[in-house]
């Protein structure tokens, strides 16, 4: 059953948006072009899965 939902479309979809969901401080620091890209990006990809460290680097994106 869980299969036709996660397996198909279902599961791409979700998928994408969970990750554009985790990359969301690294998409607004490159909106914003800001100076320290490159290190938002490391601290969204290395502790973003701290929940801490997605806080850190999703404020960091967007303080001017």
């Amino acid at each position: 059953m869980f299969d036709f939902f996660f397996g198909g479309i279902f599961g791409l979809i979700s998928f994408a948006i969970s990750l554009a969901f985790y990359f969301l401080p690294t998409i607004i620091s490159l909106a914003n072009h800001r100076r320290n890209t490159l290190a938002i990006f490391l601290l969204n990809f290395l502790l973003g899965w701290t929940f801490i460290g997605w806080v850190i680097a999703l404020v960091w994106s967007v303080k001017k």
